[in-house]
């Protein structure tokens, strides 16, 4: 979907997840900007200039594929996004990064500030983030953490691992912008084809390794509603050669 033509009617037919009168949600593709980007990978602009309103209840950045929730009227939007407020809404993401080493389990307690250029950031010097190997939990003390931080945590469970790669099934409970991206680069396991944080083997064409894969959040009738969207090839594609198509189920059945 990089760098082709969107087409509304067929993007929606092909990537619907759920929709009620009240909600649609959508497999986004990588490349696609949910909102405010003003041109052709603009989501709600696409489906704008197609005669659709759509209101976004969250936002997944643009190299992320996955999961998004948007309301159909002005009335649904504010009892959804109140749920990502009081962050009763459960967010699984899927993630490949470009190292090993990682433990089966862990916690990424680091408060995130936006520096120069709008740039997300560790709101810490980066010799301050611990690590407590019995707890599995990356943090910095206190009288580290800058002035205007936002706390921010992030879990993870370790799905699969090979020579180069690490597979990670990865649940924010903040909702902080580029957080899991931020959080794994500084901890040292950068997400394979992330501009933010590029290296050698990045190749051109290289989509970034992250998708939200599932969703779960309450109706307007208060029944709980489950999404999953299944990866494309292209986020598979730095661990294809070791995990191929018939091992990914049971991988990822695992956590």
């Amino acid at each position: 979907m990089i760098g082709e033509a969107l087409d509304w009617p067929t993007l929606r037919a092909e990537r619907t997840l759920a929709e009620t009168d009240e909600y649609l949600v959508l497999d986004k593709p990588a490349g696609v900007s949910v909102a405010g980007e003003r041109h052709e990978t603009d989501l709600v602009r696409i489906a704008a200039d197609a005669g659709e309103k759509l209101i976004p209840v969250h936002r997944i950045d643009k190299v992320t594929s996955g999961v998004v929730l948007l309301a159909k009227t002005t009335a649904a939007h504010g009892p959804l996004t109140r749920q990502f407020t009081l962050r009763t809404v459960d967010k699984t993401y899927l993630a490949i990064t470009r190292s090993t080493g990682l433990p089966p389990a862990g916690t990424i307690d680091l408060p995130l500030s936006v520096g120069r250029k709008n740039r997300v950031r560790i709101a810490a010097p980066r010799d301050d983030i611990t690590y407590h190997p019995d707890a599995a939990r990356w943090s910095v003390p206190p009288p580290s953490i800058r002035p205007r931080a936002f706390p921010s945590l992030t879990t993870f469970t370790r799905a699969w691992h090979g020579a180069a790669h690490t597979l990670l099934v990865v649940s924010p409970s903040t909702g902080r912008r580029h957080q899991i991206r931020v959080h794994l680069a500084w901890i040292g396991h950068p997400i394979a084809g992330d501009p933010l944080f590029p290296d050698d083997s990045h190749a051109p064409d290289q989509r970034t390794s992250l998708h939200a894969w599932q969703l779960a959040f309450d109706d307007a009738a208060g029944a709980r509603i489950h999404v999953t969207a299944a990866p494309d090839e292209q986020f598979w594609a730095p661990i294809t050669p070791e995990l191929p198509v018939d091992g990914r189920a049971e991988v990822l059945r695992r956590p």
